[in-house]
């Protein structure tokens, strides 16, 4: 019989109705799941991936302050991003599918215009091709530019991420950021920045934007937003902007925790329960994008914000009390 490692942490709420931690015949630990787990899980992955209240920062008061195992296993994280971007894919399915063949016909711009280069090296005088001839192949570009500072960002600041999510102080005072981000969004004009009017030097401020939005406490939806709007997005665009830009940060980073995926975890999965885990958290994920839509558009960012602000002031609170 597997022994079961029982410790403070998991001593909790969720631990009885599941959460834990089991050590194999290896001797090496594993995580278990049970239904209720998989659940609430996919749950408080849509809610929070798409709604202003960051995921990183929850869990780390849950992990803090109520000493709840929210580990759950490299591989089940992984499919919940899956099943949360999957909510993005559907609802934007059309521009989507758009950047997709702009970006492949781009990419054979780029191959035509370097055999052209080399054709000229040689005494051609052959033209170029206009490489960005239409909105989403300037799309394409926007995203990428938004990604470059992102990655970087992620891969410098992982090691100091990592130590401010052991801590309650850094989610409590990113959550209060996020809440002043919020309330600095519902007071902005609307603006009528779409692709064709936005800049490549925007983009990469969006990038910067969401590099900082990695750090526990700071809503990535929220943060991204809140930067769009002040660089004179319109505001349904915003919103498309920021799902979308999502897509390849949240697919890299995942694809570099991969790597540390092994066949033992694999074969130990609970898949059953990891699948009904993603589902979950791609429907709240889809219903939650709706609600971002309506929320932007009629300027009631402030709800969120009131929440950030009380829930970032008790964990400074519990940060002190606790020592």
């Amino acid at each position: 019989m597997q022994e079961v490692v029982a410790d403070d942490r998991q001593q909790s709420l969720f631990y009885v109705a599941g959460f834990g931690v089991h050590k194999n015949a290896n001797g090496l630990e594993e995580f278990y799941m049970s239904l209720l787990q998989s659940i609430f899980m996919g749950i408080l992955q849509g809610l929070t991936e798409f709604l202003p209240v960051s995921s990183s920062g929850h869990l780390a008061l849950f992990k803090n302050i109520f000493n709840i195992n929210t580990e759950t296993g490299l591989l089940f994280d992984t499919m919940l991003h899956l099943g949360t971007l999957a909510a993005v894919c559907i609802i934007y399915w059309k521009d989507i599918w758009n950047l997709i063949v702009a970006g492949v016909q781009l990419l054979g711009g780029i191959v035509s215009n370097f055999r052209t280069f080399l054709a000229n090296r040689k005494g051609g005088n052959a033209p170029y091709k206009r490489l960005i001839d239409n909105a989403y192949k300037k799309f394409v570009v926007l995203i990428l530019v938004t990604t470059i500072p992102t990655g970087i960002m992620g891969v410098a600041f992982s090691s100091l991420i990592e130590k401010a999510s052991r801590t309650l102080l850094v989610p409590g005072i990113c959550l209060v950021i996020t809440a002043i981000l919020l309330l600095i969004a519902d007071t902005r004009p609307a603006g009528r920045k779409k692709v064709k009017k936005t800049s490549y030097a925007n983009a990469a401020v969006i990038g910067v934007a969401q590099g900082f939005a990695t750090f526990p406490g700071l809503s990535r939806s929220g943060t991204t937003i809140t930067t769009c709007l002040m660089l004179g997005f319109d505001r349904t665009f915003a919103v498309k902007y920021s799902f979308i830009a999502s897509i390849p940060a949240i697919l890299g980073a995942n694809i570099l925790e991969l790597r540390h995926l092994d066949a033992a975890a694999l074969a130990g999965a609970n898949i059953g329960y990891y699948f009904i885990g993603m589902v979950i958290a791609g429907i709240v994920g889809f219903i939650c994008i709706k609600i971002m839509i309506y929320v932007v558009r009629s300027n009631k960012f402030q709800y969120f914000a009131y929440y950030c602000a009380i829930i970032g002031i008790v964990a400074i609170i519990a940060y002190f009390v606790k020592g």
